[in-house]
C-alpha cells in the first residue's frame, strides 16, 4: 500500500491525470465537482460523487465520520473528539483516526468527513464535544495526528470548516467579523497543520468570514490555503453551503456538495457562455484527480477493501475512553470504590441505564453494542454487592393520564394501534390541570429517514403548536441522547407553564406513506417529585451514591444555558444531602455549572464515551483504570463569567454578525487577561496518586528551546500525568499576546515511586505572534517567563528564557 499519508500532494503520477483531463467530456468533468444520487446498495452516507468508468475514474462515497462512519449499518461507535482531545496524547489521535479510517474503508466509504478543528469559542457551542479544544496547539496536534491515522487505512480525510465555524446558531447566515491576527494565531494553526500531515480534503464552511462568504472567500481558499500553505488537494462546500457558480470555482471552491445547484447545469451553461473560463473547471478536477490518484484509486493500487475488526475496534474505543476521563473533583479520596463503599451501591440517573454513546447530527453513529453502566457496575461490584437503579431525573415522560382527558382516551398509538398507510388520526377534547405547573410535553414518533420530510403529529394546546416546525437544519439534526427513545422513536421536548383548570387539546397525524407510530408523553411537578424521592430513598440506604448526569447537544443548534437540563441540578442536591458520598459522573459535551459541586463527594467527566463508555466507567469508578484526562477546555463558575457573557454581539451575534471581541483572548487566555477564577481550568484533572515536578531548565536547540525537568510519582498507586508546558509574552512586542499559552505538554504513566525526565521543544512558531501590520509570523524576543505544571493554573515549575531575534 502506498505512504499516502505523508506523499506530497500532486506528487503520484501526474501525467496520468493529465491525460484523463485531455480524455474527459465537458459533461464527465462537470459530474466530478458536485454530488449527486448514490447508485447500488445506499448505506445513508452524507454524499456521492458518481465517476467516470469508461476512463477508470471511481464513484466516491463520503461519509460524516468524527467518532466513526455515519450509516444505517452499525460501526464502532469512538468517543467524541473532545474527549479524545483530553488526552493530550498525539498518539491515542492516531489510533483514533486509524479505527474510523479503517471503518470505513470496510464499510465501502473512500472520504471521512472528519476531524472538525474550528476552535471552542463559546461554552454553548453546539459543536464543542465533536471538535478538539479551545487552545489551537493542542487541536492542531491532535487533528494531524488524527489525518495520519485516518489516511494510513486508505481513507481521504477531510478537515471542516474553513474557517471560523465556531457556533451553530445561524451557521448557514452568520458573518464572523475577526481581525487578522486572531484568525491567523488562534483558529487557523490546526488547519495548516492538517494541511501539513497530508489532509486530503479541506471542506469549507457555512458562515462567512469578513464579509465572504467561506464557499467563494478567495483569501482563504487560495492566498492562504494554496498559495501561503501549498495545499494542492481538493476543497468541497459544507452540505449546502454554496452560494454562487463562478465566483465560487475561481475563488477556490472544486466540488458543491452534496448536489449541483451551482456546480451543475449552471456551471455548464457558464462554461459553454464563456463566463467561466473552462480552465478553472479543469484545475478543480485536476485537485480532485490527484488526490484519487495519490491514494491508489485511479490505476487500481488501493489494496482491496479490509474486513471490520470490530473487536480491535471496541478496544481502543474503550481504552481512549479511559484515557480521556477527567477526574474533576475527588473529596477525601472517595474514588475509587473500595472495600465497604462497594458494599451497596445506587446507580441513579437517565443515562445509568440508557448509553450516552455519541452526540446529535453528523456524529450519531449506529454502535455494534452498548451496555448500560448500570449493567457495567453490577458485574463489577460482584455478586455480593447490592446495586440499585433509580430513574431519578427523566427526560422521556409518562402516560397522559386518561383521566386528565375528555372524551378520555390513550394518546399512544404505537404497536398494533400504529396508524398504518394514508391512515389519519385526530383528537380534539381538553386537558385538565389540578393546579398551577410546569409541565413538560414530549412527543415520540415514528421518523422512518432523518434528511427525509418530518412526519411528526402536530399537537396544539389552547391554540398554540407546542411543536411547530423547526428550520431544516435542527430537524435534521435534531438527536443524541434524548433525540431518540429506547424503542428507536425520535423525541422532542417541550416546557410550558400550565394554569390549573381545563385547556384545549388537539393531536392529528397522518400515516403518511410509511404509516405512523407516537405517543405523547408527560411531565409534571408531581412526576419529578416523585422520580427525585425514590432516588433519594435509594441514596440513603447505600454506602455510595453514583449519579449519572448528562447534557444533550447535537449539530444545528447551540445550547440556551450551561445549566444541566431536566432538573438534574435539584437531583444531584437532594441525592448528595442523602449520603455524603455522592460520585456524580458527567456525559457532557461541553462545560456545565455545578451549583452542587462541593455537596458532592466525587465528579468524573466522562464526555460522550462512545459505545464502550459503560465499561471505560467501571474500570475507572473502581479503579482498575486511573484516570488520566486533562480538559481541553475552561469551565467557568457560573453564566456570567466567561468570554462571551453578556454580550449579543460577540455572541450570538446581532443581525447575522458575530465580533470576535475578546480577540486571540479566546478560552483560558481570556480568564488570565481578566483575573476571572474559573470553576475548573484548562488543562485540568486530578489522579489517583500524586506527582512531583522537579529540576526545571531551558536550553537552546537550533531555531528554539528545549525545557527539560522531572516528574515524580510520590503516590502509592500507578498514575497518568500530563506535564504542560506554558510560555509567557514577549516584552518586544507590541501586540495582543496571552498571559501564558500552552507551547508543550507530554502524557507519563508512572508508577509509584518513578520519575521520569521529559525534555520537550519549544519551537520558533510556539514563541512567535502573528503581525496584522507585517502580515507575517514575528519572533517574539526577549527575557520570557516558562512554566511547568498540572494545568494551566497549577503550575509548580517557572523559570524565564531568553529569545533571540535575529536583526
Amino acid at each position: 500500500m502506498p505512504d499516502v499519508s505523508s506523499a506530497p500532494l500532486g506528487a503520484a503520477e501526474p501525467d496520468r491525470v493529465s491525460v484523463l483531463l485531455d480524455r474527459l467530456t465537458l459533461d464527465e468533468k462537470i459530474s466530478l465537482v458536485h454530488g449527486g444520487d448514490a447508485e447500488g446498495d445506499h448505506l445513508g452516507e452524507a454524499g456521492y460523487v458518481p465517476g467516470v468508468p469508461r476512463l477508470g475514474i471511481p464513484s466516491l462515497r463520503l461519509a460524516d465520520g468524527p467518532v466513526g462512519p455515519r450509516l444505517t449499518i452499525p460501526a464502532t461507535a469512538m468517543p467524541a473528539p473532545i474527549a479524545l482531545a483530553a488526552t493530550f496524547a498525539p498518539e491515542f489521535a492516531e489510533a483514533f483516526g486509524g479505527v474510523i479510517g479503517h471503518e470505513a474503508r470496510a464499510l465501502g466509504q473512500d472520504v471521512l468527513l472528519t476531524p472538525m478543528v474550528n476552535q471552542i469559542r463559546t461554552p454553548y457551542g453546539g459543536r464543542n464535544f465533536e471538535t478538539f479544544s479551545e487552545d489551537p496547539f493542542l487541536t492542531a496536534e491532535m487533528a494531524a495526528a488524527q489525518i495520519r491515522g485516518v489516511q494510513d487505512q486508505g481513507t481521504i480525510a477531510t478537515v471542516k470548516h474553513l474557517a471560523v465555524n465556531n457556533q451553530e446558531h445561524r451557521r448557514t447566515s452568520v458573518d464572523a467579523r475577526v481581525d487578522e491576527q486572531t484568525l491567523r494565531e488562534m483558529e487557523l494553526p490546526p488547519f495548516e497543520a492538517a494541511v501539513q500531515a497530508g489532509a486530503g480534503t479541506v471542506m469549507a464552511a457555512y458562515n462567512s468570514v469578513n464579509g465572504a462568504f467561506s464557499c467563494e472567500n478567495t483569501d482563504l481558499l487560495t492566498t492562504l490555503l494554496r498559495d501561503e500553505w501549498g495545499f494542492t488537494g481538493w476543497v468541497m462546500s459544507d452540505w449546502g453551503a454554496t452560494h454562487s457558480t463562478g465566483a465560487s470555482l475561481l475563488a477556490g471552491l472544486d466540488m458543491e456538495m452534496p448536489t449541483g445547484e451551482y456546480f451543475g447545469a449552471r456551471l455548464k451553461k457558464a462554461v459553454l457562455d464563456g463566463d467561466v473560463s473552462e480552465a478553472h473547471l479543469n484545475r478543480a478536477v485536476r485537485r480532485i484527480l490527484t488526490v484519487l490518484d495519490r491514494f491508489g484509486l485511479l490505476d487500481g493500487s488501493a489494496p482491496p477493501r479490509p474486513v471490520r475488526d470490530s473487536a480491535a475496534g471496541a478496544r481502543t474505543a474503550q481504552e481512549i475512553a479511559i484515557a480521556g476521563a477527567v477526574l474533576l473533583r475527588n473529596d477525601k479520596d472517595v474514588l475509587p470504590l473500595t472495600g465497604d463503599a462497594t458494599r451497596s451501591l445506587a446507580v441513579i440517573g437517565l443515562t445509568g441505564a440508557v448509553p450516552f454513546v455519541s452526540g446529535g447530527g453528523s456524529s450519531h453513529v449506529l454502535p455494534d453494542r452498548a451496555t448500560a453502566p448500570v449493567d457495567a457496575i453490577r458485574q463489577r461490584a460482584g455478586d455480593d454487592a447490592s446495586v440499585t437503579y433509580s430513574l431519578g431525573a427523566d427526560h422521556f415522560g409518562g402516560p397522559v393520564p386518561v383521566s386528565a382527558l375528555n372524551p378520555a382516551v390513550s394518546l399512544d398509538r404505537t404497536g398494533p394501534d400504529a396508524l398504518t398507510r394514508d391512515d389519519s388520526w385526530r383528537y380534539d377534547g381538553t386537558l385538565t390541570v389540578e393546579q398551577d405547573d410546569e409541565w413538560t410535553f414530549v412527543v415520540h414518533w415514528s421518523q422512518r429517514d432523518l434528511f427525509g420530510p418530518v412526519t411528526r403529529p402536530r399537537i396544539v394546546l389552547d391554540g398554540t403548536d407546542l411543536f411547530p416546525e423547526l428550520p431544516e437544519m435542527e430537524e435534521w439534526f435534531a438527536g443524541g441522547l434524548t433525540g431518540e427513545t429506547v424503542d428507536g422513536l425520535r423525541a422532542r421536548a417541550v416546557t410550558v407553564p400550565v394554569a390549573a383548570g381545563a385547556h384545549s387539546l388537539s393531536v392529528e397525524a397522518r400515516g403518511g406513506t410509511d404509516g405512523l407510530s407516537f405517543r405523547l408523553r408527560l411531565l409534571t411537578s408531581a412526576t419529578r417529585a416523585a422520580h427525585r424521592t425514590e432516588a433519594v430513598r435509594a441514596a440513603q440506604a447505600a454506602d455510595t451514591a453514583v449519579v449519572f448526569a448528562w447534557q444533550d447537544t447535537t449539530e444545528g443548534q447551540d445550547l440556551a444555558t450551561l445549566s444541566l437540563p431536566a432538573a438534574q441540578n435539584e437531583l444531584i442536591k437532594a441525592v448528595a444531602a442523602a449520603n455524603p458520598r455522592t460520585v456524580v459522573v458527567l456525559n457532557s459535551s461541553t462545560c456545565v455549572t455545578m451549583p452542587w459541586l462541593e455537596d458532592v463527594a466525587a465528579v468524573l467527566q466522562m464526555w460522550y464515551p462512545g459505545q464502550q463508555g459503560a465499561e471505560a466507567t467501571s474500570a475507572l469508578l473502581f479503579g482498575d483504570e486511573a484516570p488520566g484526562g486533562k480538559l481541553p477546555l475552561t469551565f467557568p463558575a457560573d453564566e456570567d463569567g466567561h468570554p462571551v457573557a453578556g454580550d449579543p454581539e460577540s455572541y450570538p451575534g446581532v443581525d447575522d454578525k458575530v465580533t470576535y471581541k475578546e480577540g486571540i483572548h479566546v478560552g483560558y487566555r481570556w480568564y488570565d487577561a481578566h483575573g476571572v477564577e474559573p470553576l475548573f481550568p484548562f488543562g485540568h484533572g486530578l489522579s489517583y496518586t500524586e506527582f512531583a515536578y522537579e529540576g526545571l531548565r531551558t536550553t537552546p536547540a537550533g531555531h528554539g528551546f528545549d525545557v527539560s525537568f522531572t516528574v515524580r510519582n510520590t503516590g502509592s498507586r500507578r498514575g497518568t500525568e500530563v506535564a504542560q508546558v506554558y510560555v509567557g509574552p514577549s516584552p518586544r512586542l507590541d501586540l495582543p499576546q496571552a498571559v501564558r499559552s500552552l507551547a508543550a505538554c507530554q502524557r507519563l504513566t508512572l508508577e509509584p515511586g518513578e520519575a521520569q525526565d521529559v525534555v520537550l521543544h519549544l519551537s520558533p512558531r510556539q514563541l512567535s505572534s502573528w503581525s496584522a501590520d507585517a502580515h507575517r509570523w514575528v519572533l517574539g524576543g526577549g527575557e520570557r517567563d516558562v512554566a511547568v505544571g498540572s494545568s494551566s493554573r497549577d503550575l509548580r515549575l517557572r523559570g524565564t528564557v531568553l529569545v533571540t531575534q535575529e536583526e
